[in-house]
């Protein structure tokens, strides 16, 4: 049989992929990460469909993505792909339906999934965390080094997405009063403050590093990557890795310094939803998830601090 990255796509399948990634793109506000892997898994559907007789739009059924869903699972997806994918698979039956596209055996705007589990790297310890961002600072001799030292700072000083640290330019940082401006999930701009040392971090970056950096390529980017151009997510989730193995303290994500950060704020005493606005979340919902790592503390000031306790 032959396999299926070789298989070729059927003309329908590209218009359907093509029109509903121009639609996601510009209509719905959703981040070009977002579109990218919406766009992956509508292929992955239409595809299935076509290989199983279907010819049109409106032959992407309920039952067809049920198999679809099924097959992912017997070839190993992870719960959070099949999640993933069973959203990309209604979002786009929703945009069939507004289009009058009404395919028999039932809309798969009904279609299931999985939940995904909500699992979060582990928080690092205080200590941890300034013991790595120590290690950046002493490492901080080059060009290079004096950068790496601003991305692990503003993680865990601002808790903001690495996504989001890459995508900051000049004029989205006031270092004098120690804010960013960011750009978050759903083009949602927000101020976010962040630490005096990764203000100090910045500021002698932008004295002694940046320039050694720059070329015609690097326009107005805050961080840049050694050819110039602006830094990207892999290669500073590498160097935060990099920073983090030499700390002694084993691989470090920049998702993790985020949780980390949410997770010191909370133990700190700070208000949920201040840390929601901080950490770009548009429901509640989603913060609470960092409060579970708190719950040792809340415990002990509950044995502490109440009367019936």
């Amino acid at each position: 049989m032959e396999a299926a990255a070789e298989r070729e796509t059927p003309e329908w399948v590209e218009v359907i992929a093509e029109d509903f990634v121009l639609w996601l793109g510009v209509m719905s506000g959703r981040s070009p990460n977002t579109v990218r892997a919406y766009r992956g898994d509508v292929v992955s559907l239409l595809r299935h469909v076509a290989d199983h007789g279907g010819e049109s739009a409106a032959d992407v059924s309920l039952p067809h993505a049920r198999r679809w869903l099924r097959a992912g699972r017997d070839l190993g997806w992870a719960p959070a792909t099949i999640a993933r994918r069973a959203a990309a698979a209604r979002v786009v039956a929703r945009w069939l339906d507004s289009a009058g596209v009404s395919p028999s055996g039932g809309s798969v705007t009904a279609l299931g999934g999985p939940r995904p589990g909500r699992s979060l790297p582990r928080p690092l310890s205080a200590s941890d965390a300034s013991r790595l961002c120590d290690s950046a600072a002493d490492a901080a001799v080059s060009a290079i080094g004096r950068r790496d030292h601003v991305v692990v700072e503003v993680l865990y000083g601002s808790g903001i997405r690495v996504a989001e640290l890459v995508g900051l330019d000049l004029d989205d940082v006031d270092i004098d009063v120690r804010l960013l401006r960011v750009l978050g999930k759903g083009s949602r701009e927000r101020t976010v403050p962040m630490g005096e040392p990764a203000a100090r971090a910045i500021a002698e970056y932008l004295r002694n590093g940046r320039a050694d950096l720059v070329t015609p390529d690097s326009a107005h980017a805050l961080l840049l990557g050694t050819h110039g151009g602006r830094l990207g997510v892999r290669q500073a989730r590498d160097r935060v890795n990099r920073i983090a193995v030499g700390a002694g303290l084993g691989m470090i994500s920049p998702h993790a310094l985020r949780h980390s950060a949410a997770t010191h704020l909370l133990d700190g005493g700070a208000d949920l939803r201040c840390v929601q606005e901080l950490l770009g979340h548009a429901t509640l919902s989603t913060t609470q998830i960092y409060t579970h790592v708190s719950l040792s503390r809340l415990t002990a000031a509950y044995a502490q601090a109440h009367p019936r306790a």
